[in-house]
């Protein structure tokens, strides 16, 4: 019996719900960075086997929104409740359950579709200390199946993957079998620039940035694709840092992204990138929908 299906990741920040779907799919579709709120979009992760095919959900943590932004990012991770056919909820095997997991859960209530826990990163305790987190669980949620794994290291996936499958609909394919996301290339390349400034900078940097993709142009004779990029911060000051001295910074960035676009387009990359100012864009809903955040 052939099934496919959509499969929601939801869980607080930083729990690996990106991590676990780039292992899934094999491909680097979303991007990590230890830091909160590092995804901001739902994300499409398409897994194809021979008897089913599983469309999965990549969501932003859920948490207290403090910002016209972070009310967004969250709306729309709840949003995937009601447009999915199971949902995955991430917990941390290292920290159990928190309050931010057990909030999660009071909305996960008011939901008929079948839901899995997942404990990731079962490769940082011993295994006797599984056993409380997964006891304490079943007595707050009716989960389908509990299921410890370790995404970074690919444990626990085929058995997840083997129990998600059973309460999946049956039915055909929902999307070629060599498509691995739903985001455009341009979507892809703003979100590597956008990773590489989470780890290169500090503080507020990483939370006031968003990156626009002005042109994308593929030479298929000369092969290889020419970008320009604009990353848009709120301050004249994060303007500074990000351009770094006699633009140290700015260079870091695009070397790096350079060499993850250069493996995932499988093309010699040309990339330019400028810094615009666009004062408090995170607080101005027009501009949150003009950089993709606000889904239509």
């Amino acid at each position: 019996m052939f099934k496919s299906g959509f499969i929601g990741i939801i869980g607080r920040p930083n729990v690996g719900k990106s991590t676990l779907m780039n292992h899934i799919i094999r491909e680097k579709i979303a991007i990590t960075a230890p830091k909160p709120q590092t995804t901001r979009n739902r994300i499409m992760g398409i897994h194809n086997r021979t008897d089913g095919q599983f469309i999965f959900i990549d969501t932003p943590g859920i948490h207290e929104p403090f910002s016209p932004l972070n009310k967004v990012l969250v709306d729309n991770a709840i949003r995937t409740f009601g447009t999915t056919d199971v949902l995955l909820f991430l917990i941390e095997a290292d920290t159990g359950l928190q309050k931010g997991d057990l909030r999660l859960i009071e909305h996960l209530k008011s939901v008929s579709l079948p839901v899995f826990l997942g404990i990731n990163k079962i490769d940082l305790i011993p295994k006797e200390s599984l056993l409380p987190i997964m006891d304490e669980a079943r007595t707050l949620f009716p989960f389908e199946e509990i299921i410890p794994l370790s995404a970074l290291r690919d444990q626990g996936i085929d058995i997840l993957l083997d129990e998600i499958w059973k309460r999946l609909p049956p039915g055909e394919a929902l999307f070629p079998d060599d498509m691995i996301t739903d985001r455009t290339e341009r979507f892809i390349t703003a979100e590597v620039i956008r990773e590489k400034i989470i780890i290169l900078t500090h503080q507020e940097i990483p939370y006031t940035t968003a990156v626009t993709i002005d042109s994308f142009k593929v030479d298929t004779e000369l092969r290889h694709i020419r970008i320009e990029a604009t990353i848009i911060v709120e301050k004249e000051s994060q303007k500074g840092i990000i351009i770094g001295k006699k633009g140290s910074m700015l260079k870091r960035i695009g070397s790096l992204a350079r060499t993850d676009l250069e493996i995932f387009f499988a093309s010699r990359i040309f990339l330019r990138i400028l810094v615009r100012v666009r004062k408090d864009w995170s607080q101005n809903k027009q501009l949150l929908k003009e950089f993709g955040y606000i889904e239509n």
